[in-house]
């Protein structure tokens, strides 16, 4: 038995009373009793002195019963007393003051530490047992001096190099230092450059390595790092920033070997040509990068040289002195100078003239005739050729002819191509022509440019043509409104059901019969006058979710040409189709004899769509004949569990029957057989000798067949037997009687 008492409690207090059937007559109580618990000879335990936990947590005890004569008749019983804590000791502190110190800048708490500010705090720390949360709580204060120091481990302020340093490396650049000595230090390169031209020292000092490009990187920033003799990182690392300085290394450079600008002829004088801009590696929107640009040569020097001028900081070309001409040089070649504070260089311009769109194209004639040409032409087929043609420089935008029809073509019928050798057009079948909507168009042609004319020049009669195009009739066969006609109706709607409608219209204005084609499974008929489509026999959409057909319209009379289009039926599912298992269950089998309960699992499905059968199908058994051996449970809404309600089975095949029902509107029912096998195993395998299979003969029925077989077999040959001997018989008797014969001839 355990108890429970609190420390520093009265003396004197009864713990339990314990009883002791006859022969007891008295107790002993022995174990860590410390003169504390006493027992009386009626079992009342307690103690007389108050508890203390910090003398002792826990005293083990032991009770035992004693007849007359001090014998133990019952017992010992183990006893342990728990002594519960009260708060009756103060907490103390080891001393009573303590020192410390901190670095300043170290992470912060309410504030950031200054040594010039405050180089020294005195606290006093306060500590409450209990949680500080009761009044009666104890409490005791120490006092602590904090000296604040200096941080001398931060980041330096950043460095500028000089790139491309002629003098000996490594240069010392930086430094850095921890507080305390004995630090090792490292770098720590976070950028991962191929080369790291930085390095430090035991001391803390930062070199760099080798000489620095600016124009190959500007900047560089890295960390370094302090370590204790452990390895052990002492604070954060710092950051270092070193700047690459730069300094005039570089010439200027074109932006390209040759920079080509285009001007047209007759262009004002200050007109923009473009911005001539080369570049210089040194730093930008320095001294170093500063460039001056200087036209230098001109060629041809045609009509005057000095034609162009360049904006010296600019580079903004512009034209100087006067407008230019084509014929006088279609070409300028120009050398520019450019140049920084150190050094020059020279690059190369050419300037185009280029041809202004001043002259419009003109038609050889402005009049193509008549043409005629049957409505079924094919689409894609040039039916004529039209040119015109232009002064402007050729093979450029200004000397393009492009072809439009503007008149007589709202359908968009017909369409122009332009050879871009000769600009001749072609005129093509662009859509199928209608004699019956437009049998005689005049289409107007206007020649036009890419380029837009130049001010003052507009088009004009020269720019147009016209054509007289007849399209005569042609008995073309009819046409239906929509290539494929669809509908949508349920699979057990009645024979005779309209189930869809096709339309089409002959373009001669011929009557139109209708016909079907591919109707292989007699499911349709159509209304030949009215193409309304009924259902001729029983539609079953499990065997064909959409059915196609072809219908045929044929004019009538005339040369009853036809045409025609699809018509697609799409089935809509309803119940009509019992479950069923999912499978074929031949390897279903309890090894013989049955020594648990065993259970087995199969799963039932049937034809329809899942909205119909919603894989919530029930499971029975087919008989209450099974019931006595079998029971059934769902496990889901297409699987069930079928289990064995005894052990003592027959070794064959036993056939159970399911009868699962689909739950539809209305529901399907089936009762299926489910093939379950008790058979001798061998290795958790079926073990069936030859020819002992379901449907075929047992063991037994297989030794009464050979048996059977021998019979008939020995019945056969006694009866060849027997004939045999009856031949040699007979045979012997007119062997006999031919002697005889012989004998009384003689």
């Amino acid at each position: 038995m355990t108890f429970s008492i609190f420390e520093g409690q009265e003396p004197s207090q009864i713990v339990f009373q314990f009883k002791a059937d006859p022969p007891a007559v008295t107790f002993e109580l022995t174990g860590e009793t410390d003169d504390i618990f006493k027992i009386q000879p009626d079992g009342l335990l307690y103690y007389v002195k108050a508890l203390d936990r910090e003398t002792r947590a826990t005293h083990n005890l032991q009770i035992a019963a004693l007849d007359a004569q001090g014998a133990t008749v019952e017992g010992p019983v183990p006893i342990t007393i728990e002594v519960k804590d009260i708060n009756d000791n103060r907490p103390t502190f080891l001393q009573s003051k303590y020192e410390g110190s901190v670095r300043q800048n170290s992470r912060p708490g309410s504030q950031e530490l200054d040594p010039t500010k405050n180089p020294s705090y005195n606290l006093v720390v306060s500590v409450k047992d209990m949680g500080g949360q009761n009044e009666n709580s104890f409490s005791d204060t120490a006092s602590v001096d904090i000296l604040v120091k200096e941080n001398i481990w931060k980041a330096p302020d950043p460095v500028e190099v000089v790139e491309n340093s002629t003098d000996t490396h490594p240069i010392k650049i930086t430094q850095v230092r921890w507080n305390e000595a004995g630090a090792k230090y490292f770098l720590l390169d976070r950028e991962n450059l191929p080369v790291f031209p930085f390095s430090i020292d035991h001391e803390g000092d930062i070199y760099v390595t080798q000489p620095l490009d600016r124009e190959q990187k500007d900047s560089y920033v890295f960390y370094a790092v302090a370590k204790d003799e452990n390895d052990k990182i002492l604070a954060l690392p710092v950051e270092i920033r070193v700047n690459v300085k730069d300094v005039n290394d570089n010439p200027p450079a074109c932006p390209s070997p040759v920079t080509i600008f285009e001007v047209q002829e007759n262009e004002g004088l200050g007109s923009s040509i473009g911005i001539f801009t080369a570049y210089d590696m040194d730093e930008k929107n320095t001294v170093n990068s500063v460039l001056k640009y200087q036209i230098v040569h001109q060629d041809p020097q045609i009509p005057t040289d000095g034609l162009f001028l360049i904006e010296e900081y600019e580079g903004k070309f512009q034209l100087a002195r006067q407008s230019l001409k084509k014929q006088d040089s279609p070409q300028y070649n120009l050398t520019v100078e450019v140049s920084d504070k150190d050094f020059k260089t020279l690059c190369f311009v050419q300037i185009n003239v280029i041809d202004i769109n001043d002259q419009i194209p003109i038609f050889e004639k402005s009049d193509y005739g008549s043409l005629t040409v049957p409505e079924d032409i094919a689409v894609g087929t040039t039916i004529l050729t039209i040119q015109a043609t232009d002064a402007d420089e050729p093979f450029t935008g200004s000397s393009k002819i492009l072809y439009r029809i503007i008149e007589g073509d709202s359908e968009g019928r017909l369409e122009v191509d332009t050879d871009p050798q000769t600009n001749a057009g072609y005129v093509k079948i662009k859509e199928p022509l209608d004699f019956e909507t437009a049998p005689i168009s005049t289409i107007v042609f206007k020649a036009e440019n890419p380029e837009p004319l130049v001010a003052g020049i507009t088009y004009n009669e020269s720019s147009l043509a016209s054509l007289e195009l007849i399209v005569t009739d042609v008995n073309e066969a009819p046409v239906f409104s929509q290539p494929v006609f669809e509908a949508e109706v349920s699979e057990d709607v009645e024979t005779g059901t309209k189930v869809g409608n096709v339309t089409a219209w002959d373009p001669e204005g011929l009557k139109v019969s209708y016909s079907l084609l591919g109707d292989t499974r007699h499911w349709l008929t159509i209304n030949s006058a009215t193409g309304e489509i009924f259902s001729a026999a029983r539609l079953d959409r499990e065997t064909e979710k959409v059915y196609r057909v072809q219908v045929v319209a044929t004019e009538e009379g005339g040369s009853s040409l036809s045409s025609r289009s699809s018509f697609h039926l799409t089935l809509t599912d309803v119940n009509d189709n019992p479950p069923r298992l999912a499978k074929e269950y031949t390897g279903l089998f309890f090894c013989h004899p049955l020594t648990t309960l065993g259970s087995l699992v199969f799963e039932a499905t049937d034809d329809d769509q899942k909205p119909f059968r919603g894989h919530q199908f029930t499971f029975a058994l087919g008989s209450t004949s099974f019931e006595k051996d079998w029971e059934i449970s769902k496990i889901n809404g297409t699987h069930a569990r079928l289990t064995t309600k005894h052990t003592n089975f027959e070794e064959r095949v036993h056939r159970v029957l399911i009868r699962i029902n689909d739950g539809g509107q209305p529901p399907m029912e089936a009762t299926v057989p489910l093939p379950v096998t008790f058979c001798s195993c061998v290795e958790n395998s079926c073990f069936q000798p030859a020819g002992h299979q379901d449907g075929m003969p047992t063991v037994g029925m297989a030794v009464g067949i050979l048996l059977t077989t021998f019979l008939v077999i020995g019945i056969i040959l006694a009866c060849v037997f027997i004939r045999i001997k009856k031949d040699k018989s007979k045979n012997g008797v007119e062997n006999a009687q031919a002697s005889e014969v012989q004998h009384l001839r003689s």
